[in-house]
This record gives structure tokens, C-alpha cells and sequence, in this order.
């Protein structure tokens, strides 16, 4: 009985330095988007309250607005790429960004409003989750099995690199010569940018079709899908593992980022612009890891990738930023080399999505939601642990919970195994070359590089 070659059995073009070569122009277009959008994470606050002369309560719910907003996007995002296709959702998300943007700038801002900052910087949040996550669908859907570990990686590189690094570069750049306010302009450009490479350059086809396939007679509507991304979990209690390791993989970094400072500061002694160049080391630590974790993830194994160098990294880089702190005082390269070790760890966690997404590779867009539902949520109970343990327990013990949680998800995810390869009845078994790859890293005994 002969088949029809999938895609994936035809030959591929040789990727770029580990980036598939059909979808490297998605990767400057998030590069680009990221850069747009992280322009404004280390002045809008103060923008806010200085120059508009919002109440500091008032800035806060516009943040916590924007972050609910953001974690929605980030969990339609997966299923919208099952009815939609990632095209048009990243589409969907830049229209968002842009539209909205334009409008606190043009309107909401000159009339010092604080309403409509609260209803356009807020629906605003919608925009990135779409765009970026949505590409990362993309990837999961058109890159090669054997690479996505990689492919991975890179998508990792160019987010992180733009949102948190070039973004804050840019606006340090342009502020003193053209003020914030135009660099906010500037940063709509950016997004501009990102937008048309994708639009106009980026032809891989998998991106251009809703990835659901229609079962039998019935079709895929918006509420089977949505429920879908819930029940998945459950269907696939695998997926739910991953979703909650995903939890857990950015739950430190998010209260990290706001207790920490608090102890160094207050406690030991750092200046605040020393523990400004911590994150950034924390930051070029993950940057470095990335790709390379990706693809260890891809030749050696994904699961014990994700649980050696993520989970347990991340356990002992959480307990290392208390207590070397603590043993040797205002020490910078000691208390740097922790601040690395975190970003190394979370970097480990780079190859969870291919495990999710084999537990049920007809369901990638649900899965992935279930992934970014875990990645939004940890932006809440980072800093929700920190606030009700930090008074009776302190700083050392708030650091031991996420450290156990990060060892938490080092067994959860020993536990999720790849299952053999899916049959229609009747059909003969047939096993692809990436599968049996996969199949065998996960399988075989640990081996040195």
C-alpha cells in the first residue's frame, strides 16, 4: 500500500547556522517586533507618573491591565494558529499593536487621558503574545523534527534579544537626543518594520492554513477549539505536566526580579545600578545558553535536557543568589556568577515544546496554548509566592520554595515520555526518520558530548 510523502519526508534546504532557511525571515521579524515593543520597559512607568501625572496606583492597574491582557494573548495564540494559521495570527496581533499604539500616542497621551491610556496601552497587551507566540507555533508546525530543539533556541535568541537588550539599548540611544515621547514613535516603526518582513518575505506555506485537520464530518468551530486548549491537559496528562514545568520555568525569574533587589539593596549593600548590570549578566548568561540548549536538546535529549540543566540549574542558581550573597557580603563577581547561573538554567528549559507537542502532534495549536497559558501565568505567581511568603518566611525561605519548585519540575518532566508513533487502523506502521531520532534520544542511556 503506497502513501502520499508528507512534508516532512521530503528533502529540506539546509538550515542557517541551525535555523530552518524557509522561515529564517520570521526570525528577523520577531527580532525586529521585539525590538519595537521593549523600548519602552524601562522608562514608560516613570513616563507615566512624571510627565502625565498619573497616580502611582493608577500606573500599576495600567501594568497589571496590560499583563492580564498579555497572558490572554499569549494562551489564544495556539489556538488560533488551529483555525487561523500562524500568518495570520501574527497579522492579527501586529494590526493590535499598531492600531492601538498609534492611538495612545496620537490621542490618549496629548489629552493626558487616563482612561483611554488604560483602554489602548491595555488592549495593546494582546498584540506581542500574538505575534511572537504565534510564530513559535509557526516553528513547531514547519521546521524539521530533528532541529526544533534549535530552531527553538534561535526564536528564544531573537525574543530575548530584542524585548530586554536591543529595546532598552535603542531608547538609552534615542531618549537624551529626541525625548521619550518620539521614541515611542520610533518604537511603532520597529513594529512596522518586523511586520512587512514577515508580510511580504516569509513564504514557508505550513503558516498559511489553519493547522486543525477536520475530523470525520464535524469541523473545527472557535468554542471546540478554546475548549480544546483546556481539556488537552487532561486528555494528555503529559501535556499538562509540561504546561505546569512551563509554569514553573519563569515563576523565579518574575520574583526574582522583584525581590532580589530588595535584599541585595537593602541587605547587603549593592548599588541599584549594580544590580541593574546583574540582570543584564543574568540576561547574556541565557542568551548564550539558548541555542546551544536547543540543540543539545536535539541530539542528546530533550527531557533530560530540560530536567539536568533546567530544573536543577535553576534549583541551585535560586539557592546560590541567597546564600553567596549572605557568605561572602557585597561581593559582584561572586553574586554575578549566580545571577549567570540562573539565566543558564532557565535556558535548559528551551526544548520542552517538542515533548508537548508529541504527545499529540494533531493537536499542536492546543497544546502550545496549554505552553503559553504556563509561560503567562508565571508572570502572576513569581512575584504572588514572594508577597505571601517573604514576611514569615524571608527572603532565604522564598527562594527555597521556587528552588523546590524547579526540582519539581525536574521529576515531572523525567516523567513525560515521547510515545511511539501514531497509526490509522489498518494502516502499516510507519516511522519517520526525526521521530525515530527523537525516539532514540529519549530512550538511550546518557552518553558525554
Amino acid at each position: 500500500m503506497l502513501r502520499t510523502p508528507l512534508k516532512r519526508d521530503l528533502p529540506l534546504p539546509s538550515p542557517v547556522l541551525g535555523i530552518p532557511r524557509a522561515l529564517i525571515w520570521g526570525y528577523i521579524g520577531v527580532l525586529l517586533f521585539m525590538i519595537g515593543d521593549g523600548v519602552e520597559t524601562s522608562y514608560l512607568p516613570a513616563y507615566f507618573k512624571t510627565d502625565l501625572g498619573f497616580a502611582e496606583a493608577g500606573v500599576g492597574v495600567v501594568f497589571t491591565v496590560y499583563g492580564v491582557t498579555a497572558a490572554v494573548g499569549a494562551f489564544l495564540a495556539g489556538g488560533l494558529c488551529d483555525l487561523w494559521g500562524p500568518r495570520r495570527v501574527m497579522m492579527a496581533g501586529a494590526a493590535c499593536w499598531v492600531v492601538c499604539h498609534a492611538l495612545m500616542l496620537a490621542v490618549a497621551v496629548p489629552a493626558h487621558s487616563y482612561p483611554l491610556v488604560l483602554a489602548t496601552y491595555g488592549l495593546r497587551g494582546f498584540g506581542y503574545p500574538l505575534f511572537a507566540y504565534g510564530f513559535m507555533v509557526w516553528i513547531m508546525a514547519g521546521a524539521p523534527e530533528r532541529q526544533l530543539g534549535k530552531a527553538l533556541g534561535w526564536f528564544w535568541f531573537c525574543f530575548t534579544m530584542g524585548y530586554p537588550v536591543l529595546g532598552s539599548a535603542l531608547v538609552s540611544f534615542l531618549k537624551p537626543s529626541i525625548g521619550f515621547y518620539r521614541t515611542l514613535w520610533v518604537s511603532l516603526a520597529m513594529i512596522v518594520a518586523g511586520t512587512l518582513v514577515v508580510l511580504l518575505l516569509l513564504r514557508e506555506r505550513t503558516g498559511f492554513q489553519g493547522l486543525s485537520r477536520e475530523r470525520g464530518s464535524e469541523r473545527v468551530s472557535l468554542p471546540r477549539t478554546f475548549l480544546g486548549c483546556f481539556t488537552v491537559m487532561f486528555a494528555e496528562p503529559r501535556v499538562g505536566m509540561g504546561a505546569l514545568v512551563r509554569l514553573i520555568n519563569t515563576t523565579s525569574q518574575f520574583g526574582v526580579w522583584v525581590f532580589i533587589p530588595l535584599f541585595l539593596v537593602d541587605q547587603i549593600g549593592f548599588r541599584p545600578q549594580e544590580w541593574a548590570s546583574l540582570l543584564i549578566v543574568m540576561m547574556v548568561s541565557n542568551l548564550a545558553c539558548v541555542v546551544a540548549f536547543g540543540a543539545l536538546g536535539d541530539r542528546w535529549s530533550r527531557r533530560k535536557t530540560v530536567a539536568w540543566l533546567g530544573g536543577v540549574v535553576s534549583a541551585a542558581a535560586c539557592l546560590a543568589l541567597y546564600y553567596v550573597p549572605e557568605a561572602v557580603g557585597h561581593d559582584y563577581l561572586f553574586v554575578a556568577i549566580a545571577a549567570g547561573a540562573l539565566g543558564v538554567g532557565m535556558a535548559g528549559y528551551v526544548p520542552l515544546p517538542p515533548l508537548m507537542t508529541a504527545q499529540a502532534p494533531e493537536r499542536k495549536g492546543q497544546i502550545m496554548s496549554a505552553y503559553t497559558l504556563g509561560a503567562g501565568a508565571s508572570m502572576a505567581l513569581g512575584p504572588l509566592i514572594g508577597t505571601l511568603f517573604i514576611g514569615p518566611l524571608g527572603i532565604g525561605g522564598v527562594m527555597w520554595i521556587y528552588a523546590a519548585l524547579h526540582l519539581l519540575s525536574t521529576v515531572l518532566v523525567l516523567c513525560i515520555k515521547t510515545p511511539g508513533p501514531r497509526t490509522d487502523p489498518g494502516a502499516p506502521a510507519v516511522v519517520h526518520q526525526a521521530e525515530r531520532h527523537e525516539t532514540e534520544a529519549l530512550t538511550a542511556p546518557s552518553r558525554g558530548l
